[in-house]
């Protein structure tokens, strides 16, 4: 890099890191979007295991399949033992996916709880408490000649997860405002802290739960649905938004400069996307329990599986094919087995692509242009959309694969990465020839 391009990167640098870095510091920061973002993270087992059991259950086979040869065989059989046990295999889905919104509003109130430094189980339980009272409403229904009296599962699935994590903000600020205000029965000393507890919570859960149900009331009188419905109505559009290829595209932009700068993009802007994403997920994973078309493709991690997963395996290939300079092949040496598994830490610092000009250009070449094919390729049907959650260390082939159960991922997959290797082949030599003028010696 020459001097006026190194002149004109610390120029740019210093300026991020005075006007933007700070913000999005802060954002990331903030002690509600954090508990969001890190709530929302705890759940990735829970989505992993409603995701495999929807799998098990409904089996991407077609009913006109005929056990013809091996494989056929095995298909045909999975297809009509899932049938035959269907009920079953979803009890698992029903009882994570599908009752999401329960494990939202624990897992962000737990987040915050812990900012806070609060005593955890008497305040999630609250939470859980005020959660159910204007969301989990029971509702009765007739089984037979029984009248049975059940919570639907509709009201605390996906569409109720943003009123989850209002709640659970909402009554974990109620409680601390209680607390720090001595506005809560005190026990005696004497009395150990695991019994004192609960009774620290009792009013402040009392408060809490008045405020919430009281909202409830409020918004079926004068809206005609309750709390929960009307924050769905609200946020719903949301999901469209953030989904769209443009904003997708600036996301990734933004995500890309980050990491230059050895900035983590995706804790930056995770507060923003993981939401949205999660929620996305869960809902394409109820239109497929419900046999109806998947709404959303941004959606999981589509994001990542289509566009850094692809592009930093791309660079590592690039290296090992062209690279003459012993630094660069010898990063690549160690990095593609990592690579492969979707831990790019040995090339970001290794190679390293903080600062580097030459694997800014591809990131922001690359991961939005596979990105913009996959949409495309969704959009128009030829894709299937993500509807299940995976280990992020699952190959990005694999991925794209067991996300969506469309063998075409895989291609798709190999095709862009093809494409990516052609893009990033001519930066990526004359990255090596600039290591070998600056005195790297050649193998």
């Amino acid at each position: 890099m020459n001097k006026e391009n190194l002149g004109f990167m610390n120029k740019f640098q210093a300026v991020l890191e005075k006007y933007i870095v700070p913000v999005a510091m802060k954002i990331s920061q903030q002690r509600h979007l954090a508990a969001v973002r890190d709530g929302l993270t705890i759940l990735v087992p829970i989505t992993i295991i409603g995701g495999f059991a929807i799998l098990f259950a409904m089996p991407p086979v077609d009913a006109s399949l005929k056990a013809t040869n091996l494989l056929n065989s095995f298909l045909c059989g999975w297809r009509d033992l899932a049938t035959a046990y269907q009920a079953k295999l979803l009890i698992p889905y029903n009882l994570t996916i599908g009752a999401i919104s329960i494990y939202v509003v624990l897992g962000v109130a737990y987040r915050l709880c812990k900012y806070y430094k609060m005593d955890t189980i008497s305040n999630l339980i609250t939470t859980l408490l005020v959660y159910l009272c204007v969301a989990g409403i029971p509702t009765a229904f007739t089984a037979g000649e029984a009248t049975v009296t059940a919570i639907p599962l509709t009201n605390i699935g996906a569409s109720g997860m943003f009123t989850a994590i209002l709640v659970a903000i909402g009554v974990i600020e109620i409680n601390h405002f209680f607390m720090k205000n001595n506005l809560v029965i005190r026990l005696p000393d004497s009395v150990p802290p695991n019994v004192a507890a609960p009774f620290n919570v009792l009013i402040p859960g009392v408060a809490s739960l008045v405020f919430f149900m009281a909202i409830d009331a409020l918004c079926t009188t004068f809206v005609g649905t309750g709390f929960s419905g009307l924050i769905y109505a609200i946020f719903q559009p949301l999901l469209s938004a953030p989904g769209s290829l443009q904003s997708i595209i600036i996301i990734n932009l933004l995500m890309t400069t980050f990491w230059f700068f050895g900035i983590h993009g995706g804790n930056m802007l995770g507060v923003v996307v993981t939401p949205v994403t999660t929620a996305a997920l869960a809902m394409n994973a109820e239109a497929y329990a419900a046999g109806k078309d998947l709404p959303y493709i941004f959606a999981g991690a589509f994001n990542t599986v289509y566009g850094g997963y692809i592009s930093y395996m791309a660079v590592v290939i690039c290296l090992l094919l062209f690279s003459k300079a012993s630094q660069s092949k010898s990063i690549a040496k160690i990095a593609v087995v990592s690579t492969a598994f979707n831990i790019n830490e040995p090339v970001i610092f290794g190679l390293p692509t903080v600062l580097n000009p030459f694997t800014l250009i591809i990131f922001y070449i690359c991961n939005n242009l596979n990105v913009a094919i996959a949409y495309g390729l969704m959009s128009c049907g030829f894709l299937k959309k993500f509807y299940i959650s995976l280990p992020f260390t699952i190959p990005g082939p694999l991925q794209a694969w067991l996300a969506s159960m469309d063998i075409k991922a895989v291609f798709v997959w190999f095709g862009l990465l093809v494409l990516d290797i052609i893009i990033a082949a001519p930066f990526m030599k004359a990255y090596d020839n600039q290591l070998l003028k600056e005195g790297e010696s050649a193998e």
